[in-house]
């Protein structure tokens, strides 16, 4: 089996630096012709997460999650050096500087290079989301799912 053209990533976390690197690789492999799948997961669910609040009926317990969480790609913080919320719009403004494409941007340009986005049904259960509260254009599927397309790939890399 041919497993060049195929590349998996296992999004886990919900730090900035960590999606931007993910996004990064996942264009850049895109952009070379491969087919990528990324399965976000846990925290990595929170980049997918829709910036305005959804209403949905959930437990006291997952309401809480939601809340507790950032609300999408555009609040999420720095892994180290965060400096109290201010790390990543410092990371921002220099990677403005630098003419550096945002996640936002990234993860559109992703979409527009049909990466398979894949947001686990599993942490979804646990952390209270629903479908409605996450972007558009993701698939929805458990751990099976990944191991199937991690399986044909060449590249598996966890986030």
């Amino acid at each position: 089996m041919d497993t060049t053209g195929k590349k998996t990533l296992i999004v886990f976390s919900g730090d900035f630096d960590r999606a931007m690197a993910a996004f990064i690789i996942a264009n850049g492999a895109a952009a070379m012709g491969d087919e990528v799948t990324m399965f976000f997961t846990f925290w990595g669910l929170n980049i997918l997460r829709k910036p305005e609040k959804i209403k949905t009926q959930k437990s006291s317990l997952q309401a809480m999650f939601g809340r507790m969480m950032p609300r999408g790609a555009g609040r999420l913080g720095l892994s180290k050096m965060n400096f109290g919320g201010m790390g990543a719009p410092m990371m921002k403004k220099v990677m403005k500087q630098q003419n550096a494409m945002t996640l936002e941007q990234l993860i559109e340009s992703a979409k527009e290079q049909d990466v398979k986005f894949v947001a686990c049904t599993l942490s979804m259960d646990i952390m209270g989301f629903k479908e409605e509260e996450l972007i558009d254009g993701l698939e929805f599927a458990g751990v099976g799912s990944y191991l199937g397309e991690a399986d044909e790939a060449n590249v598996n890399l966890f986030i």
